[in-house]
C-alpha cells in the first residue's frame, strides 16, 4: 500500500552513536522535519534504515541464471525479512539478468558484483565465468564495468590435480594484484570467496576490499584485515552446511574432508574471534543454490549463538553495512527504506524476526502493520 507521508516515531536508530524520535517519508523520500502535509500512516517503533545482505544471488539458481518469475520470487523472500539492499554477489547474466528489478518499486535494492570468476573446473558448474589465470585483470575489467562497483572472485577451492586434493589458489599473486589495481582504477571494489588460510592470506596481500566467509583466518589476519579496512563475511549459514560439503568427497578426498569438519568444529569460535579482533563484519546470508531465500534472520541468529553482541550484529546488518556500500540509511532526501520493530534489536537480535512494518521506497510493503492495514 503506497502512501504519500509516513510519520515513524519512537527511537529512529540511525546509526550507532545518533538516534532521532521523528521521521517522516514523503513521496519516498526521508525528512528530518516535520511536513505542512499531515501523515496518511503514523507507525510507533524503533526504527532501522533497511536490513541489507551483502551476499546473497539474486536471480541464480544451481543451473545458472533462473527466469524472472523465480527472480521476483527471491526478491520478495528477502524483502519481506526487511532486506531491502542486496549487494548481489555473482550472478550469470544470460540468458537472464536482473537489470528489470531496478524498475520495479517493491524490489529491494541491488548492488550487483557481475558474473563472479573462477578458473575451470575448479569451482561449482554453472555459476561463475571460467577463465584462464592470465586473463584475470581484462576479466575483472568486464565484470567491474557489468556490475555497480563491485567484482566476485573465488580465491579458493579444492585442487584435484594435487596428490592429496585439497583447498587451493585459484590465482597467482602477481595477476590477482593487477587485476584489484585495474579494478580500483575503474572505482570497483573487489571481494573474494574464501575457505582456506592461504586465500585469506592472499586477498590480504593483494590489496582485496573484502573476503567472504574466511574460515581459515587468524587472529594476524584479523588484525591486519582490521588495519587495511577490509571487510569480513563470515556466512554463518553457509558453515552449517559444511559437514555436507565434507561428505560430499565420498571419502575420495580426506585431507579436504578433514578440512571442512575442522572448520565446521570450529564455525563459532572463528566468529566470535573475528568480532573480537575488531574487524569490519557484515551479515551475508549466501542464499543460492543450497540456502533458500528468506532466511536472512537465520544469519543474525547464528551471529548471535556465536557470542556476537546483538548490538554489533545490528550495526552489521543495517546501518554500518549501509556505510560500507555507500548507501543511505537515515537523513534528509534519502531513500525511504526502513524497517520497523515494536522493540530493540540492539537488546535481543531476535527481534529482527518480526518486523512490525518494512517501508521501501515510501511503501508499507510488508509486516504486521502492513498486514493490518491492507
Amino acid at each position: 500500500m503506497a502512501t504519500e507521508v509516513i510519520h515513524l516515531s519512537g527511537a529512529i536508530v540511525v546509526d550507532g552513536e545518533t538516534e532521532l524520535t521523528d521521521v517522516w517519508s514523503i513521496d519516498g523520500r526521508l525528512t528530518l522535519e516535520k511536513p505542512p502535509r499531515p501523515a496518511t500512516l503514523r507507525v510507533d517503533g524503533v526504527v532501522l534504515p533497511g536490513l541489507v545482505d551483502v551476499h546473497s544471488h539474486i536471480g541464480l539458481g544451481e543451473q545458472g541464471a533462473v527466469e524472472p518469475a523465480v527472480a521476483a520470487e527471491q526478491a520478495v523472500a528477502d524483502r519481506n525479512t526487511g532486506v531491502l539492499l542486496i549487494r548481489d554477489a555473482g550472478c550469470p547474466r544470460e540468458p537472464y539478468d536482473t537489470r528489470w528489478l531496478d524498475h520495479e518499486a517493491w524490489a529491494p535494492r541491488l548492488i550487483r558484483c557481475g558474473q563472479h570468476l573462477a578458473v575451470a573446473k575448479r569451482y561449482l558448474r554453472n555459476l561463475p565465468r571460467d577463465i584462464e589465470p592470465d586473463e584475470l585483470p581484462d576479466a575483472v575489467a568486464t565484470e567491474a564495468s557489468a556490475g555497480d562497483g563491485w567484482v566476485k572472485l573465488v580465491g579458493d577451492w579444492i585442487d584435484r590435480s594435487l596428490p592429496e586434493p585439497d583447498l587451493a589458489l585459484l590465482w597467482p599473486d602477481d595477476k590477482l594484484t593487477e587485476a584489484v589495481d585495474r579494478a580500483h582504477e575503474l572505482g570497483a571494489r573487489v571481494t573474494t570467496h574464501v575457505f582456506s588460510a592461504e586465500g585469506a592470506a592472499q586477498a590480504l596481500r593483494c590489496g582485496l576490499d573484502c573476503i567472504e566467509h574466511g574460515n581459515g583466518m587468524d587472529w594476524e589476519m584479523m588484525a591486519d584485515a582490521r588495519a587495511k579496512g577490509v571487510a569480513v563475511v563470515p556466512t554463518m549459514i553457509q558453515r552449517e552446511h559444511f559437514t555436507e560439503i565434507a561428505a560430499g568427497g565420498q571419502g575420495r578426498f580426506p585431507v579436504w574432508e578433514r578440512h571442512f569438519l575442522r572448520m565446521y568444529a570450529e564455525r563459532f569460535a572463528q566468529a566470535k574471534q573475528l568480532y573480537d579482533s575488531g574487524v569490519k563484519l557484515l551479515v551475508g546470508s549466501d542464499e543460492s543454490t543450497n540456502i533458500p531465500h528468506g532466511i536472512y534472520c537465520t544469519e543474525t541468529d547464528l551471529m548471535a549463538m556465536a557470542g556476537i553482541p546483538s548490538e554489533a550484529i545490528v550495526e552489521a546488518a543495517s546501518y554500518g553495512a549501509r556505510d560500507f556500500l555507500g548507501v543511505p540509511g537515515i537523513e534528509e532526501g534519502a531513500s525511504a527504506d526502513l524497517v520497523v520493530y515494536a522493540s530493540d534489536p540492539r537488546q535481543n537480535v531476535a527481534v529482527l524476526r518480526a518486523p512490525q512494518a518494512i517501508v521501501l521506497r515510501g511503501s508499507l510493503v510488508a509486516g504486521a502493520v502492513a498486514a493490518a492495514v491492507l
